[in-house]
């Protein structure tokens, strides 16, 4: 038997017996290496008469090629071994309770709506809801908006295309649309609060294309729903959202086409060190506005203004949303930022219940 042949034979025995892909991956080297036995065989064939190295070269390269398939075919065994070792150990217990998953976190504006219509069900209010695409009757018309008021322009409603009848459905530039369906659907009293989005062409910090809106709207016989009746609910509400136990209001003068008269409503407040504190200080802060319905807007529904009169207001959920816990911009409420979410998020159970909190 010739060198190159018991060569083979050795290698391809420690092929065979090499029990890891390391021990395996070490024969592959004692063989092919750089410095490998057959690499200085194939070296050395250089120094050989022409004849013998051809000779040489052909039983060294077929020594070479049934090592390399001998090594890949062992090195296919080994993984398939490894593989089959590792799945026998780890094999799932079922009988393990699940792995823990990060907490979502409900969004502020959801926790604010939440809480607002709990403090306002505490005083016998209901929640109504209404369509996002309203017409025009109902989001302008019957709630006395003239033609030419700026609201019914294209800079500041976004309208869908015209109707074959010169018509224009929009998208609600206010909830008080669905007060105008609440009064035309049902006999009064209504005690109705109104949450749900709303769509104007505006953005800043302040102003954003959708943002959230809560509006009031109590209809009762005359003397049983006056602008004292207004203030003593605008009253409770803001102790009850802002957790103070006084609030001092003020009622400005103002103008709406569906309320007559119609006022704007300041808070008192501290400012002082950037922080904004309801209840106390010299400062005054604007937080909605009310009024009484205007008869015009009772007559579009059917009611007669000799007969019912009533209140009704209005407030931005994000505003008063960003005031009560500290969010700089309104445009990040709309951001869908994760880090953002889970700063100003609550988690489900942590939800206060503010309507406990109301006088009795």
């Amino acid at each position: 038997m010739s060198e190159v042949d018991i060569l083979g034979n050795d290698l391809a025995g420690l092929v065979a017996n090499a029990a890891t892909l390391d021990a395996l991956e070490a024969v592959r080297v004692e063989a092919l290496g750089k410095k490998g036995r057959l690499t200085a065989l194939m070296k050395e064939m250089g120094a050989l008469p022409p004849d013998q190295r051809k000779e040489r070269a052909q039983a060294l390269n077929v020594i070479k090629d049934r090592v390399t398939e001998a090594l890949a075919a062992r090195k296919t065994e080994l993984e398939r071994a490894a593989l089959e070792a590792r799945l026998a150990t780890e094999r799932v217990d079922v009988t393990l309770p699940v792995r823990p998953r990060p907490d979502g976190r409900i969004h502020p504006v959801s926790q604010v709506i939440d809480e607002i219509t709990e403090i306002f069900a505490a005083m016998g209010f209901t929640v109504a809801e209404g369509p996002d695409i309203e017409d025009d009757f109902h989001n302008f018309t019957a709630l006395n908006m003239p033609d030419d008021h700026p609201a019914r322009q294209m800079h500041d409603t976004f309208y869908l295309p015209e109707k074959p009848d010169g018509s224009r459905l929009l998208l609600r530039t206010h909830t008080s649309p669905v007060q105008i369906r609440t009064m035309q659907s049902a006999a009064p009293p209504h005690r109705i609060v109104v949450p749900g989005r709303t769509y104007r062409c505006d953005s800043d910090m302040t102003h954003t294309p959708m943002f959230h809106q809560i509006e009031g709207l109590v209809i009762d016989r005359h003397g049983k729903a006056h602008m004292g009746h207004l203030k003593g609910v605008l009253a409770e509400f803001c102790k009850a959202f802002f957790e103070v136990e006084n609030v001092t209001m003020r009622f400005r003068p103002s103008y709406f086409p569906f309320t007559e008269p119609s006022a704007e409503v300041d808070i008192r407040c501290s400012r002082k060190g950037g922080e904004i504190k309801i209840g106390e200080g010299d400062d005054w802060l604007e937080i909605l506005g009310c009024g009484m319905v205007n008869e015009a807007v009772l007559r579009h529904c059917g009611l007669d203004p000799t007969e019912w009169q009533g209140f009704a207001w209005g407030m931005g959920i994000d505003r008063i949303a960003m005031l009560k816990y500290g969010a700089p911009d309104l445009r990040a409420f709309f951001d869908a930022d994760l880090r953002w979410l889970r700063h100003y998020g609550f988690m489900p159970l942590d939800m206060p219940t503010l309507g406990q909190g109301l006088s009795r």
